[in-house]
């Protein structure tokens, strides 16, 4: 990935809903100026979710996905639904399309309940309006727009309509830069090994770099057998060290006291907005028994190599450390389980691949089910005894660590 692209899980993702023959995808290429979806008159053309990250004007950087129609019918139907329903769970903005000519109906009101119960801001948009007859009023709701995606008419409105939706979020958050000051030293440490992708640094690393340049700060990276020997000739001391969570244990003993410590994976889980419950949720690594589940969940579909973090590294420490027969299931990706009730502790990636809302929308599941959730990095802290000196940097939060 280009180092000047947005990341995927930065932009603003805007969803298409709709009826089958709605015109959705009609409506998606008016509002891109791109032929991104495949439009015919046959109902159902769009079968699967349909991303592309794109520059779009006036909101800048999105995601825009076009999804099946929510009236699907048969077997084949209701996965494309179901695959529908799970595009709400990381849709920042949701479009509503509806065929003026034929009314809303009852798939249209599941819709608007379900952007309610998620608390997804919408947007409900008229299309065909070049099909209703001369003198047509129309029954809308304020601030709904009518388009028709055929001649573009009200297309520019519903964009600058889209833009106020999407810059109606809340306050911009950051990964460091908030803890530290300008011309500040944060020591990155950064192991290089097998399972290190060739030729640049994974994005939490990329991001956290940026984070600490917007501060005003000076990063200064290292590899974990490399440390002492920096922190010693670096000639002051830094503000910060920030470690890769697998070399925690390396890392922790040569980096003096007085300097705070913390991973890139504790900053993501606050940059997502989990970092507390992940915290607290650690806590169930020392609960579990002979026999129990832990599922291990990835944002991401990478390659798992023969020493994978998630798939080898962590079920091998989660076995060490509690000296339990465990079994454990994998997931990554899309696909998160909606029930929950066979795992006793469910441990997820860092989610630089998701937006804030999937990994908010994933530790929900787990709250409403009673579902202890961590993350990796917070797991391995745990499991070497420095947890709480890795969140010190919060000084409520570690403070909760004492209960």
């Amino acid at each position: 990935m280009s180092l000047n692209a947005t990341p995927s899980a930065e932009r603003v993702h805007i969803g298409f809903f709709g009826r089958r023959n709605a015109g959705k995808s009609s409506v998606v290429n008016a509002v891109t100026g791109q032929e991104l979806a495949v439009v015919s008159d046959v109902k159902g053309t769009t079968t699967d979710p349909v991303s592309k990250a794109m520059e779009l004007l006036p909101i800048g950087p999105v995601v825009i996905i076009d999804t099946p129609g929510i009236d699907d019918e048969g077997t084949l139907g209701e996965l494309r639904v179901r695959k529908t329903k799970q595009v709400l769970n990381k849709t920042d903005v949701a479009i509503l399309v509806i065929d003026s000519t034929a009314g809303r109906t009852e798939a249209e009101e599941e819709l608007i309940a379900l952007f309610k119960a998620k608390e997804i801001p919408y947007l409900i948009v008229y299309n065909k309006c070049d099909l209703l007859p001369p003198g047509t009023e129309l029954q809308m709701e304020a601030g709904a727009c009518v388009v028709s995606a055929v001649n573009k008419t009200g297309i520019q409105e519903l964009k600058e309509a889209i833009g106020r939706l999407a810059s109606a979020g809340g306050p911009e958050t950051c990964i460091v830069r908030d803890l530290i000051q300008p011309n500040d030293f944060v020591v990155l440490v950064v192991p290089i090994d097998s399972a290190a992708p060739k030729g640049r640094l994974i994005l939490p690393q990329q991001q956290t770099i940026r984070d600490i340049l917007e501060a005003g700060a000076v990063s200064v990276v290292t590899r974990d057998h490399e440390l002492k020997e920096t922190l010693e000739r670096l000639g002051t001391k830094p503000a910060m060290v920030i470690t890769d969570s697998q070399v925690f244990g390396k890392v922790a003993p040569v980096t003096p006291l007085d300097i705070p410590l913390t991973s890139f994976s504790i900053l993501m889980a606050r940059y997502k907005g989990q970092l507390e419950g992940a915290v607290l949720g650690a806590a169930a690594i020392d609960k579990l028994q002979d026999g129990d589940t832990v599922l291990i969940s990835e944002g991401c579909t990478h390659h798992r190599q023969c020493d994978d973090i998630g798939s080898v590294k962590i079920p091998n420490w989660l076995k060490k450390h509690t000296g339990k027969d465990l079994n454990f299931v994998f997931s990554s990706g899309v696909e998160f389980p909606d029930d929950l009730s066979p795992y006793q502790l469910i441990i997820h990636c860092g989610g630089c691949m998701l937006n804030e809302r999937e990994m908010k929308y994933r530790q929900k599941c787990a709250a409403d089910q009673n579902k202890p959730f961590t993350n990796y990095g917070i797991a391995i802290a745990h499991m070497q005894g420095i947890l709480k000196r890795s969140v010190e940097i919060f000084p409520d939060l570690a403070a909760k660590l004492n209960v």
